[in-house]
């Protein structure tokens, strides 16, 4: 498996995209970022129940509305590197299932899907999801490291042999790995007795809805003290001519007048 350095530049990572489906950048993250963020997750965790089916996962919990629980995902969500990416892949884009995941010790394998599946788009189309996870624990192929299916981007009607074509994205805590929405994967079975932790940034073209309803899972309160592009990311954008307006207007000048307002 091909792996970049966080000086990597953004084709590098488009030329592995194109090739593979996927990419590993490591040392996105600093050491000091890794550990903040873990504990805060791990406090949140504490409350959080283990998965409803075997897709969830058994023996995994998930952190949903995310950027209404922790300020510890801003950065890595607006990371140059991945801004960059995206740009490029997807042009106008917003967040779509934003998720912490434990998976924890005992866990089965997931089973292998793209990420795009859930949208009704006949295969070959255009890319509609790029899919950013980021390990807060070394991920290892003992542990549930993501399991890929080199070159199944490209795939139209083949569905994966597990037993041949499925490679296991060992890497690094503070790295990120890249994965198109048309690549075949899916969370790996934990072997060990200590659970592995990873933060999954979805994002999807601005023209499509997102998974998860940001405008109900992030209080209005909230929403309106967070970056600019980080709003526009949430939802608070419009796709190019004017899907998304507000009476009219950009839906940021409705925050900033709300924010305003006594």
């Amino acid at each position: 498996m091909s792996t970049l350095t966080a000086e990597t530049t953004v084709k590098e990572v488009l030329d592995l995209l194109d090739r593979d489906g996927y990419a590993v950048v490591t040392g996105l993250l600093d050491p000091d970022q890794v550990s903040a963020t873990r504990a805060e997750l791990q406090a949140i965790l504490e409350s959080v129940p283990y998965g409803r089916n075997s897709f969830e996962g058994y023996r995994t919990r998930r952190i949903y509305a995310l950027f209404a629980k922790t300020r510890m995902l801003d950065g890595p969500a607006t990371h140059p590197l991945l801004l960059g990416v995206l740009d490029q892949v997807l042009q106008h884009y917003q967040l779509s299932a934003p998720t912490a995941i434990e998976i924890g010790p005992g866990e089965e394998a997931q089973v292998l899907h793209h990420d795009d599946g859930t949208y009704p788009l006949p295969r070959p189309h255009q890319q509609v999801v790029v899919t950013c996870m980021v390990p807060f624990d070394d991920f290892t192929e003992a542990n549930g490291a993501t399991r890929l299916v080199p070159g199944s981007h490209r795939w139209i009607d083949h569905r994966p042999d597990e037993t041949t074509e499925v490679v296991t994205s060992e890497m690094p805590a503070g790295s990120v790995m890249f994965y198109l929405g048309t690549l075949w994967h899916g969370g790996g079975a934990n072997r060990t007795d200590r659970p592995r932790l990873g933060v999954v940034l979805e994002y999807v073209a601005s023209w499509l809805r997102p998974q998860e309803n940001h405008y109900l899972a992030v209080p209005r309160d909230v929403v309106v003290a967070l970056p600019d592009r980080l709003q526009e990311l949430l939802g608070y954008n419009v796709y190019p001519p004017f899907v998304g307006y507000v009476d009219g207007r950009h839906p940021q000048r409705t925050l900033r007048r709300r924010q305003d307002e006594p």
